[in-house]
């Protein structure tokens, strides 16, 4: 294998194509139903219901993450609680999906990843919430613990996170609004 050639056991299989169209654009991403089965069955099943739908970014890390999924959001009345929302296609919380044998997991937090933002430091306590790195875990100033499910990687649009991540901010929320659209979610 040549030098800065990816090994294969790091590379996941992707099992379903998703595009998650905001209103600064689209970001396609691949997930990984074989190293987190019940994350990507929920995310799926929940994207394929329209629940995403309207939700809007309420968290921003610059250079680290963009995360959205609370809907909560929907509401501007409920602004304070914004992050503190969520549902599963499970009827309330569901396990991490954290084998340190997959291929996802071994890989990291590389930039792109799509992992689920659970209740930390709450293990097993994930919804409907989700994070996409904007850099590498190890380039940041305080890395995290791999203690969030990876279910996913952004294959495209990576510019529309790293625009999201340069707006203003108020307490970590994008002072112009970014919606989401639609996600859409098919088996590849």
């Amino acid at each position: 294998m040549a030098w800065g050639q990816q090994s294969p056991l790091l590379i996941p299989e992707a099992t379903h194509k998703v595009t998650i169209t905001t209103s600064m654009g689209k970001v396609g991403v691949e997930l990984y139903g074989k190293d987190a089965p019940k994350t990507v069955r929920n995310f799926v099943e929940l994207a394929n219901r329209g629940f995403y739908n309207g939700q809007l970014v309420h968290r921003v890390i610059p250079g680290a993450i963009v995360q959205m999924g609370d809907p909560k959001t929907k509401d501007s009345t409920l602004r304070q609680q914004w992050g503190s929302g969520g549902e599963s296609i499970y009827g309330g919380y569901f396990e991490d999906e954290l084998n340190t044998m997959t291929p996802s997991y071994r890989r990291g937090y590389v930039e792109g990843t799509l992992a689920m933002a659970n209740r930390w430091p709450t293990p097993n306590s994930n919804t409907s919430q989700f994070f996409i790195m904007l850099t590498d875990n190890n380039k940041l100033p305080k890395p995290m613990k791999p203690v969030f499910t990876i279910f996913g990687k952004v294959t495209s649009g990576m510019e529309v996170l790293q625009a999201i991540a340069k707006l203003d901010l108020e307490h970590g929320v994008p002072r112009l609004p970014v919606r989401i659209v639609e996600v859409t979610a098919t088996p590849m």
